[in-house]
């Protein structure tokens, strides 16, 4: 690493210590594991997952859940190893962390930014949480990753979507591996223009968040610049559950496409809507009307079941995926409960696993270390091919999915195809488009 880096963290290395044949690196007032937020002393680790237990959210949060858990019992030791064994570094032993036990506890996001951050900080302030993880929302990654930034503690972004997370909010102790909107519309126009053809008239239904922002613009983007026209675009609350009256103006609009930038269960319930309202047998402007789901998830599939047949839409992860990665996860996942695992669970189980492995090979749970052990790291066998940690912006480059949903599914699980694996030269831009400064790292007390 160089001085400069060195700078812009606020670390000054001031010696090596020698393991695995590396040279790793010592930080002021370190001392091994002293003189940073919650340093372990003791012969446990204790990770802090913070995943909506309620409010729209939920399911997402619920498989997330489950994924930290077998991750825990993976990285002590446990069950089959899943990724461990597929995992392109081999840093990790199934002995805990640096050979501590690793414990965990969990909050309930609620979907609510400032519950977020009130779960996190008892985490944090009374659990002892060396590194926070978790969320289905990205106003509540945004939020908890500014707070561990403050508190001086690693946060491993659970599934958040937005451009923001690492873009204008980006933060030195943040890390994403999910992929984003820009991504999204990077994958997805070309698609939806190959099937749909380039003189399509959109209407826009935005969740009002962060995310429902990010994901419309970059959908808007990238389809106006093959021909299509954006007619309506309409913000819904979070905390909506009944479209009807969103969806009913959408037929007489001039529009035969309707872009449903919802996830969870309110795009389950909009997209039940707008089924209700005939959208899927209507014809405009010549055309059949189609939909599109801009995030997908197995979760939500499952939800609007044949709902959502024929519709397109992105997708991090899918568990028909035949990498050894994917196939480990999902065997080890399906063998604990008894169903593959969605997006959501795989981005935070490679998460944790990422954030223990940075641990191993900077050999020290300062953050500061961590963060210079993921920057630039490169990797593979975890499920989305060849991968980069951006050290400008600690965001994941990789392959994004392309999917649509099954005709004539096989099962309650079978309810996407991949239609496309775009490949991350795609879907890769300049970290800079986006503003915002990372700032330096900080390693807290």
């Amino acid at each position: 690493m160089s001085n400069s880096n060195l700078t812009r963290r606020g670390v000054i290395k001031t010696g090596a210590v020698a393991g695995a044949g590396l040279t790793l690196p010592t930080y002021l007032n370190a001392a091994g594991h002293s003189g940073f937020t919650n340093a372990p002393t003791g012969s446990t680790v204790t990770l802090g997952f913070n995943v909506p237990q309620t409010g729209p959210y939920a399911d997402e949060g619920a498989d997330e859940l489950r994924a930290f858990k077998l991750a825990v019992e993976h990285l002590n030791g446990g069950g089959d190893g899943g990724m461990l064994n597929t995992f392109s570094s081999k840093a990790l032993e199934g002995n805990g962390i640096l050979g501590k036990k690793v414990e965990y506890v969990t909050g309930d996001t609620q979907t609510k930014p400032d519950a977020a951050r009130a779960s996190a900080r008892s985490m944090i302030e009374k659990d002892g949480a060396v590194m926070i993880s978790g969320g289905s929302s990205s106003g509540v990654a945004v939020a908890v990753q500014a707070l561990c930034q403050e508190a001086g503690i690693i946060f491993m972004a659970g599934l958040t979507h937005s451009n923001d997370t690492t873009g204008k909010d980006k933060k030195a102790n943040g890390f994403r591996h999910f992929f984003n909107s820009y991504m999204t519309g990077a994958a997805l126009a070309p698609v939806l223009g190959a099937n749909f053809g380039n003189d399509r008239k959109a209407y826009h239904l935005t969740a009002d968040y962060n995310w429902g922002y990010t994901t419309e613009e970059a959908v808007r983007t990238s389809t106006e610049a093959m021909g299509w026209e954006t007619v309506a675009a309409v913000k819904t609350p979070l905390a909506q559950t009944d479209f009807s009256s969103y969806v009913a103006p959408v037929l007489n609009s001039g529009a035969d496409v309707l872009v449903l930038n919802h996830y969870g269960g309110n795009m389950v319930n909009s997209l039940t809507s707008a089924v209700q309202f005939g959208l899927r047998a209507a014809q405009a402007n010549g055309k059949n009307f189609e939909i599109v789901v801009p995030l997908y998830s197995r979760l939500m599939a499952k939800g609007a079941g044949k709902n959502v047949a024929g519709i397109f839409g992105s997708t991090g992860w899918h568990w028909s995926l035949t990498d050894e990665g994917s196939k480990a996860f999902v065997k080890s996942f399906g063998t604990k409960y008894g169903f593959p695992p969605s997006q959501a669970a795989h981005t935070c189980y490679v998460q944790t696993l990422l954030y223990a492995d940075a641990v191993a090979r900077g050999g020290s749970f300062n953050p500061c270390s961590v963060a210079e052990a993921l920057e630039g790291f490169e990797f593979d066998g975890m499920g989305n091919g060849k991968t980069l940690y951006r050290a400008e912006d600690h965001q994941c480059i990789k392959d994004v999915l392309v999917v649509k949903g099954k005709e004539n599914p096989e099962n309650e699980f079978d309810l996407l195809e991949i239609v496309e694996v775009t490949p991350a030269s795609q879907v890769t831009y300049d970290p800079s488009i986006f503003g915002g400064e990372l700032g330096s790292c900080n390693p807290g007390a």
